[in-house]
């Protein structure tokens, strides 16, 4: 039977290496986790027990394609308490998680054939949904000295149609400040590209406030999700932030693509905005084990990487002691009982020299994970 060559995309590599994971205990042996970008805790209690409430009283049936409104209400409260700024809950879209948020911004902002850049090393999704939707990703090689995220001088002269941010960053963990986010939406501006920016790590930040581009600019699309802070991975729901004038082209979409995203995570996620106590409580968990990595990665061999700045993720360049991270990397799960990412899912072309430890798992996970990885290293080193 035909098919279409739009879905001749490269894998998601975190995946095989989670299914190898999976085998390996289901073997049984005890795997560390540090290849999958998740929260280990389960959604907050608070948003666990609103979603049992409401499945007693409702049907939970379709909302309305832009989100419960409440829920919409309460995501541009959130605006004024993270970043003083005064947003118009009409501007705000519920999604099925970023995901969904990606495949809306990418099909209303751009024509088939059009060029969107993205830097690398960068979530590799970015890459793969736009090919599907016969888009072309423009990879900015991202250098040490910028810390990994893009500058203007990466695609200054470049004929593209939209540029595509992160800060926090995956698989980095660096983020932009505000002059350099703004240096960004301006040369965007000045190239007549689209301004994307990719928030769904915020409120993981360990020693400065995330910047968001909403401070600076309504001309951009703000993507966010319930997934990282909020530790609701499989529940599926996000959300994005557009300017008015996008609102009813967005609202056509999602009807179509989806409907509306879950009602019964929309219920959980508008709880989940105010259990901040445990949230903070895992924040302080991430604190710890960002701390452990930073001082435990080099004690191992690992030493070459820019601290990070938020999410729960070290990238480090292993150039020196390999050239095949997808090789490495099943050496390490093997050997060492432990599961990390290779490179090569984040950077095509120089990722073979990289690896990603996720700290997102517990501290105890943490520090046995670190244990092994420096037994490993030792060995090999003879």
């Amino acid at each position: 039977m035909r098919n279409s060559s739009r879905g001749e995309v490269d894998p998601f590599i975190v995946m095989d290496v989670m299914e190898a994971a999976r085998l390996a205990e289901e073997a049984g042996r005890h795997i560390i986790h540090m290849e999958v970008g998740q929260p280990s805790t389960a959604a907050p209690g608070g948003a666990r027990a609103a979603l049992a409430r409401a499945m007693e009283q409702d049907s939970l049936g379709y909302t309305v394609a832009l989100g419960l409104p409440a829920l919409r209400d309460r995501i541009a409260r959130l605006y004024g308490e993270w970043y003083g700024v005064d947003l118009d809950p009409a501007r705000v879209i519920v999604t099925p998680g970023s995901s969904g948020a990606f495949l809306l911004a990418f099909t209303a902002l751009f024509d088939a054939g059009e060029r969107v850049a993205i830097g690398a090393p960068g979530y590799p999704s970015y890459r793969q949904i736009l090919k599907a939707l016969s888009l072309e990703p423009v990879d900015l090689p991202t250098r040490p000295e910028n810390r990994l995220q893009p500058v203007p001088e990466d695609f200054a002269g470049l004929d593209i149609q939209g540029l595509m941010v992160a800060s926090p960053a995956n698989p980095t963990g660096t983020m932009l400040d505000r002059g350099a986010m703004g240096a960004l939406i301006d040369a965007a501006q000045q190239a007549g590209a689209a301004f994307i920016s990719d928030e769904i790590y915020h409120g993981l930040e360990y020693e400065a406030k995330a910047v968001s581009a909403l401070e600076i600019t309504d001309e951009c699309y703000v993507i966010n999700s319930f997934s990282k802070y909020f530790s609701m991975t499989g529940w599926r729901a996000g959300w994005m932030v557009v300017p008015q004038g996008h609102v009813r082209k967005i609202e056509r979409l999602a009807q179509n693509m989806f409907i509306c995203a879950s009602h019964a995570a929309q219920v959980a996620a508008l709880a989940a905005m105010d259990c901040t106590e445990e949230l903070q409580g895992n924040l302080d968990v991430y604190r710890r084990n960002r701390q452990m990595m930073i001082d435990g990665l080099p004690k191992a061999g690992f030493d070459s990487f820019a601290p990070p700045d938020g999410a729960f993720y070290v990238y480090a360049d292993v150039s020196d002691l390999t050239d095949d991270s997808r090789a490495f990397a099943r050496e390490i799960l093997d050997e060492a009982g432990v599961a990390v990412t290779p490179g090569l899912d984040f950077d095509p072309l120089r990722g073979a020299g990289t690896l990603r430890f996720s700290y997102a798992r517990s501290s105890a996970d943490i520090a046995e994970g670190l244990e092994r990885l420096e037994r490993f290293m030792a060995q090999r080193r003879g």
